[in-house]
């Protein structure tokens, strides 16, 4: 076999389907391979798996469904200000650990209060206290319990609160409220200092999360779950990063197809000298020279990746890009000297190019044709010849272009000309991203496992130093390897027959 060196030596163009890699010495299970990686300088996830920020892709439902998986959304910037800000709220607030600012009410507030919150908000459990904000004294608590049969709107929450309740004391640890509150069978339980004033809350549909998502990818502090965002490089992007931030925001995603550009460059140095605790994903590149200037800038990570997706046409209408193999092994390669991850930007259309890409030095991929046709994806159901289907549209084509995202190709909203560099088209049904996302995740580990890899960070550097194999595929190979002489086949649903 060849070293990865010496595999795209003998085929410079390399894509993921050029090569495929040699087996190992099996000596462990799949469920001993570990996943867990950098997504960024300062983010780690346990399953290499980003959401691309598409406006059929990545919104908050589906944002949310790759946190809980172990994996992380970007959300499309596609939309207002507002609306974007909305959805990364929407992920930050579906799981917490201690809850430091509840929603709170006070005396006066009635039970027509608690219902509209119930409403617009989704929760009912709400501490009452005199002030009614937090830091002061609480009198009670009123759920959904409290109020379902309670006919007059006009009742103040006094009147039906419980009274009764059962709190933690602050200083309490996460775990020792959390035995607290399964022991106390209690739907909330409230932090409260030696005066009795709340500090904090936290809720049991979070430790029932906690459970039944033991992958998710949350901030180590809040425990709330991870979210990324992408904007542009326009004035008015400093506006749109100003109101990620105020939702905490984890990660943002500089959006371009050419990422090399003095207007990157500059948002990033921006986002870093003001935001310094969100970490900035430049790009996208495919060359160490343009690498170079997004890390001088600041970038905490690199998506590298132009032209390669499968609703992409920057390659056949610009004349500009490169194969995806070589362009992830160049960049990666180059970036390890700064300890800059990753990100694999486009191309993947089965599991075995997650391990493809991860082998030519990617710390994590990025999807979007792959989570497009999945139920927590935007967009409506129809069916074409018998198949339910949604929409699936590039960034670059003209109906997404028409919305606003002409701007992640420089373009200003006086172009009167538009070159669209991407198409619309339609992806079939893949079931729910949690059923979906946990057979990647398991394919990705057998893959590792077939390699006699134990870890994707080990497997990064058995590529590094030549332990790793690979060989090359011919075209005849190429058709030897997938489905073939047979009729009729069944197709599995998950990116392979």
């Amino acid at each position: 076999g060849f070293t990865a060196e010496e595999l795209l030596k003998e085929n410079p163009g390399l894509t993921y389907d050029d090569f495929l890699l040699l087996p190992g010495h099996i000596y462990f299970s799949p469920a001993d391979v570990s996943t867990t990686t950098r997504l960024s300088r300062n983010i780690r996830i346990k399953c290499p798996f980003v959401s691309s920020p598409m406006d059929t892709v990545s919104e908050a439902q589906l944002a949310i469904a790759m946190a809980l998986q172990g994996g992380i959304g970007m959300i499309h910037y596609n939309c207002s200000i507002e609306e974007q800000a909305d959805m990364v709220r929407k992920v930050k607030t579906y799981k917490n650990g201690f809850i430091n600012h509840p929603l709170t009410l006070g005396v006066t507030a009635t039970v027509k209060d608690v219902r509209q919150i119930k409403q617009t908000r989704g929760f009912s459990g709400i501490p009452i206290t005199e002030s009614g904000k937090i830091g002061s004294k609480i009198l009670g608590m009123v759920c959904t319990r409290d109020i379902d049969f309670v006919g007059d709107d006009d009742l103040c929450v006094t009147e039906v609160m419980t009274r009764d309740l059962i709190v933690a004391k602050e200083g309490c640890t996460l775990s020792q409220a959390n035995e607290l509150m399964k022991s106390s069978k209690k739907g909330k339980l409230p932090i409260v200092n030696a005066s009795g004033h709340l500090v904090a809350l936290i809720s049991r549909t979070d430790l029932v999360k906690n459970r039944d998502f033991p992958n998710c990818s949350v901030d180590k502090t809040s425990k709330q779950l991870l979210c990324g965002a992408s904007i542009g490089t326009r004035e008015s992007d400093l506006d749109r990063m100003k109101a990620l931030a105020a939702e905490n925001v984890d990660i943002v995603v500089i959006d371009s197809a050419q990422g090399d550009s003095t207007f990157q460059a500059d948002m990033i140095r921006h986002i870093k000298a003001n935001y310094p605790q969100i970490d900035v994903v430049g790009g996208n590149v495919v060359t160490a020279r343009q690498a170079a200037h997004l890390i001088e800038a600041g970038a905490d990570a690199l998506r590298v990746g132009m032209g390669v997706g499968s609703i992409c046409t920057t390659q056949e209408v610009m004349a500009c890009g490169r194969p995806q193999a070589v362009s992830v092994y160049q960049v990666s390669r180059f970036a390890r000297q700064f300890d800059i991850p990753c990100i694999a930007d486009g191309g993947i259309r089965s599991p075995g190019h997650i391990m493809k890409a991860i082998s030519m030095g990617a710390s994590a991929v990025m999807m979007g044709s792959m989570l497009a046709g999945t139920h927590e994806a935007p967009g409506d159901w129809f069916y074409r010849d018998g198949i339910r289907m949604k929409k699936y549209r590039g960034m670059g084509s003209k109906e997404a272009m028409e919305k606003g995202s002409s701007t992640r190709y420089l373009m200003s909203s006086k172009d009167t000309i538009r070159v669209e560099q991407g198409v619309a088209g339609a992806v079939a049904d893949k079931g729910s991203l949690h059923n979906f996302l946990p057979h990647l995740h398991m394919c990705l580990r057998q893959a590792l496992q077939d390699v006699g890899i134990k870890s994707v960070a080990e497997h990064h550097i058995g590529v590094e130093n030549g332990a790793v194999k690979f060989e090359k595929r011919t075209p005849a190979a190429q058709t030897e390897g997938r489905v073939h002489t047979v009729q009729h086949v069944q197709s599995t649903g998950f990116g392979g027959p």
